[in-house]
């Protein structure tokens, strides 16, 4: 990630949630072109984030949790029906 989207990430960050929600659903919509639906496109875009996380992950840059944490959470939530 350049310098420059460092910034506006960190900048972003600081918003609301609701803000934050509104410039996600901005940024994904610029991404829906023609260009976006070529599947060659598509999996090179998600395999250069892929390397972004696996990048942030291994710098300690991402909040981790225990798998059995995850996971004993998520069974304790209430099932729809």
């Amino acid at each position: 990630m350049t310098d420059r989207a460092q910034a506006l990430l960190g900048e972003a960050l600081t918003l609301s949630p609701d803000e934050r929600a509104d410039v996600a659903v901005e940024l994904l919509a610029s991404l829906d072109d023609s260009v976006a639906q070529d599947p060659a496109v598509v999996q090179s875009a998600w395999e250069k984030e892929i390397e972004r996380r696996e990048r942030r992950v291994l710098a300690g840059q991402s909040p981790s949790e225990p798998w059995k944490h995850v996971r004993d959470r998520i069974s304790r939530r209430p099932t729809r029906r």
